[in-house]
């Protein structure tokens, strides 16, 4: 099959004969390109998807265009890097790999954080759990009141130096956190972060006030997750009955998603993405998807896939470029 670029900017377009194109978008102001979907892989190693469903779900994101890979350290215990380690061989220089660090890892005082010690020996955890001698994007899971940000930093460029990471991100931070560490690295000469991952949605959109002007103005791209919701915004789910116990939405991989959005606020706004989807001729989780592909500073959503037929329509979503009425009619809920 035919492989053709097209460069504009920022994004390049991949066509493949007979196939729609799919956009590659430099994270932040950084040289690496990753797919405007990234395959969230929290669930992965811990029984709800095993082995053989996980490298099918891998398989299908690399046919489908997809090139970005999100894990952590912490992900059941360590599992989902493993899992996502042995679903790459043969198939690393193709992929971006995104991985964090931070929450315990043993029982050890310096077993969890941002010192020194702790990012040097989680960073050497995570590279031999994911069988590769580099992490495309390695992401500080949370900001560390007990580590001076000077530390953190000066111990990340020290990795980048040596070629154990090639981009910093960070993840869960407030925009003041991302401010200071931005200034930090730029009076100290330091590698600065070039992406921050964090919880958007339709339904909790305050990242929008301060860190969306904050990111674009400084060039970090915005890496959201949970953008469906725990996977209310898919439409699957009967929301007059409780969800089902063996459910994404009932499961501890949704990070407390039922607590979060099983109200009336968020079923209201999963009427009009059905709606919307009705008329447009999408499914809801194009929909959902390509609102948030919508806004300006983000460079790639995190999405969950359990079943490789999701791959195949989540990647889809790429394309989509909803009409101005559609997107003032959900900017509006």
């Amino acid at each position: 099959m035919e492989l053709v670029r097209i460069w504009s900017g920022a994004v390049s377009t991949t066509l493949l004969a007979k196939e729609a194109s799919l956009e590659y978008i430099n994270v932040g102001r950084s040289g690496l390109k990753v797919s405007r979907i990234c395959l969230g892989t929290n669930m992965f190693g811990e029984g709800y998807v095993d082995d053989d469903r996980a490298f099918s779900v891998i398989d299908a994101a690399l046919d489908s265009g997809i090139n970005f890979i999100d894990t952590a350290d912490m992900y059941n215990d360590g599992k989902s890097e493993e899992l996502v380690g042995r679903a790459i061989k043969g198939k690393r220089d193709d992929l971006v790999i995104g991985t964090k660090g931070f929450a315990p890892m043993g029982p050890g005082v310096n077993d969890r954080g941002l010192s020194r010690k702790h990012v040097i020996d989680a960073v050497n955890s995570s590279l031999s759990r994911l069988k590769t001698d580099y992490i495309d994007l390695y992401q500080v899971h949370w900001w560390d009141p007990e580590t001076p940000i000077e530390e953190t930093l000066g111990t990340l460029n020290d990795l980048v130096r040596i070629g154990k990471i090639r981009y910093l991100g960070c993840s869960n931070f407030a925009a003041w956190q991302l401010a200071k560490a931005l200034w930090t690295s730029d009076k100290l000469g330091l590698d600065k972060f070039v992406s921050i991952q964090l919880l958007y949605n339709m339904a909790q959109r305050g990242i929008e006030e301060e860190v969306f002007p904050l990111a674009e103005d400084q060039g970090v791209g915005v890496i959201p997750y949970q953008v469906l919701m725990g996977g209310l915004l898919t439409g699957s789910y009967d929301v007059t009955k409780e969800p089902p116990k063996d459910s994404h939405m009932a499961s501890r991989h949704a990070g407390g998603a039922k607590t979060r959005f099983w109200n009336e606020r968020t079923f209201k706004l999963v009427d009009e993405v059905k709606k919307a989807a009705v008329q447009l001729g999408y499914e809801p989780t194009q929909v959902s998807l390509a609102w948030c592909l919508s806004k300006s500073p983000i460079t790639s959503v995190i999405v969950g896939s359990s079943r490789p037929e999701q791959i195949t329509q989540n990647a889809r979503s790429q394309e989509i470029r909803l009409p101005e009425e559609t997107l003032e009619r959900l900017n509006s809920l």
